[in-house]
């Protein structure tokens, strides 16, 4: 993990900034110092091509940028890309952040030494031009948040291909198959959808079904090595849990629509041992989520199931009661629970004994590292614990639709010095019981009304 131990020195020694959950950023001075101690050792300053955020309508004129190694015009206005330059150069294209519709067939045809190529928040590309396939030396592909609606098949001719993200591409409906399965030297792969289509075409597509056919081509891939992931039936989740492959590299993994599953163990999950996002997504029928041990998945060991996970989302599980079973994740940074019709509970005592028997500690404090939490309608919510909890970490409670939600699990001394926001309507905060006055005067500072 090379390229993320490069990344934490530069933030240690103030180079790059953290620009919220998974991204980093770099202040405008150190950018522009940089870019002028890199022309000061190149042999000509035309090494690179910088215009990002200039509020370009239009593409540079060829001429500018056809000697250039590095270009970046992210975060302009630019809708068509007409022209086909001629740059023997290029390395690293970034065109991510503007209103891309268009990029003509010859845009690609004379960069054969492009290696990395950021297509990424173009949400109006539907397609991809004919002569892409001509990148034969692309290492890395970024078409996260565009609207590409399929992948070519002539893609297969990236054989040098490292890293595909595919992650929240509403209208992708077909990647042909045996496409994914080419790239033999895929170290990072993420697919990572917000929306779902049921009209995947039939033949030829590993989308179609429970993303088993895509499971099929992703577990030859050995030099993989990074994985987000959305499954779609439970017996594709069986059949990708048998592959050690999938345990060593999978970062996040989405869960959506299990029709046939009412109950769901989530200690299938334990030895996935670089998880760190998991979400729950429109399993309509799942009432429960359990804690029971399974000999042939998990092992004996009695210690924290889900050490890595920091981030859980569960959206439209609209039978769930409760997701005691977070207990097991003490690292957890990020939740949000939202439109979940029957949620009673978020942690119930009731569930203490299923707990102590996966840890082997009878009453675990829960959320010590929890920084954010987002509850959105549910409807019949009535705590989120039964007890006041410290809070160490926490900057921001969310709530919204949780009109049954009279008591928080707060007290004058949750959460201190960590400047809280509790965000909600003043009708539910006018309505909270306080344990005591002490309390309520506490954590007054900290409502901030965000709904009529």
């Amino acid at each position: 993990m090379q390229g993320g131990d490069i990344i934490s020195s530069f933030l240690n020694a103030c180079l790059l900034e953290r620009d919220g959950e998974d991204c980093v950023k770099m202040h405008d001075v150190i950018r522009d110092m940089g870019l002028w101690i890199t022309r000061e050792f190149e042999a000509t300053e035309n090494n690179f091509f910088v215009k990002a955020g200039a509020q370009l309508f239009e593409e540079p004129d060829a001429k500018e940028w056809e000697s250039a190694k590095r270009m970046s015009v992210m975060k302009n206005k630019i809708k068509v890309l007409r022209e086909t330059p001629k740059c023997p150069n290029l390395r690293t294209l970034f065109l991510s952040e503007n209103e891309l519709q268009v990029i003509s067939h010859g845009f690609f045809q004379f960069i054969p030494h492009l290696t990395v190529l950021d297509l990424s928040r173009n949400k109006e590309l539907r397609a991809l031009p004919e002569g892409i396939s001509q990148l034969v030396s692309l290492e890395c592909f970024d078409l996260s948040f565009t609207g590409i609606e399929e992948l070519p098949i002539e893609l297969k001719s990236w054989t040098k291909l490292k890293m595909l993200d595919l992650s929240c591409m509403d209208n992708l409906r077909k990647i042909p198959q045996h496409l994914i399965c080419s790239f033999s030297k895929l170290q990072i792969f993420r697919m990572w959808f917000r929306m779902y289509l049921i009209d995947y075409p039939n033949e030829d597509n590993v989308l179609k079904g429970g993303n088993e056919k895509l499971i099929e081509e992703l577990k030859g891939l050995q030099h993989l090595n990074i994985l987000r992931i959305q499954i779609k039936a439970m017996f594709c989740l069986e059949r990708f849990l048998s592959f050690n492959l999938f345990r060593c590299c999978t970062e996040a993994l989405e869960l959506s629509d299990f029709r046939e599953s009412k109950e769901f163990n989530v200690l299938c999950l334990e030895n996935l041992e670089r998880l760190k996002k998991l979400q729950f997504c429109d399993c309509e029928s799942m009432n429960e989520i359990k804690m029971e041990k399974l000999h042939t998945w998990v092992s004996s060991k009695e210690t924290s199931c889900f050490h890595t996970l920091s981030e859980v989302i569960i959206m439209g599980c609209k039978k769930l009661k409760d997701v005691t079973w977070l207990m097991l994740a003490p690292n957890l940074r990020t939740l949000w629970i939202t439109g979940c019709a029957k949620m009673e509970e978020i942690l119930t005592e009731g569930k203490l004994s299923e707990v102590a028997g996966v840890i082997g500690i009878p009453c675990p404090k829960p959320f010590l590292k929890l920084e954010t939490l987002h509850l959105f309608a549910l409807a019949k919510l009535k705590s989120i614990y039964w007890d006041a909890l410290p809070f160490p970490c926490l900057k921001l409670l969310h709530l919204h639709g949780c009109r049954e939600l009279k008591k928080l699990p707060l007290n004058s001394d949750s959460a201190k010095g960590n400047r809280l926001s509790i965000e909600g309507s003043k009708d539910w905060w006018a309505a909270i019981e306080w344990e005591n006055e002490a309390t309520r005067n506490a954590l007054l500072p900290s409502f901030k009304s965000v709904y009529a």
